[in-house]
């Protein structure tokens, strides 16, 4: 079992930033964020794994970085420049085994 401790949503307006952080349990290589709007499908956002550049959606693409301590046990989501269509609820996940996530974190952007 792996656990998952989200934090750093909130609100902002257009064009500003904020970080979410995800610690988990145990090191993990493959590590990542997902985001759900209401009434869409929950979508990728971002995953990194040792050994491959970071990916990314092309929504997000040079707005947000992901990044992760050197433990690879926290994974963070640097999000500049947001957009109203970023307003979602984002899930840390990552993959040991088989896939764990977050219990999510509201990131909300107003005009």
């Amino acid at each position: 079992q792996v656990q998952l401790d989200e934090s750093g949503g909130g609100s902002v307006q257009a064009g500003g930033s904020l970080r979410l952080s995800c610690v988990a349990s145990k090191s993990i290589d493959i590590m990542g964020w997902y985001r759900q709007a209401p009434g869409k499908e929950r979508e990728l956002v971002a995953r990194i794994r040792s050994g491959e550049g970071p990916i990314y959606s092309d929504a997000v693409k040079g707005r947000f970085t992901i990044s992760r301590n050197k433990s690879y046990n926290t994974v963070y989501l640097q999000m500049n420049s947001l957009k109203p269509e970023d307003t979602a609820v984002y899930y840390c996940y990552v993959l040991y085994f088989r896939e764990f996530w977050g219990q999510g974190t509201q990131v909300t952007v107003s005009p």
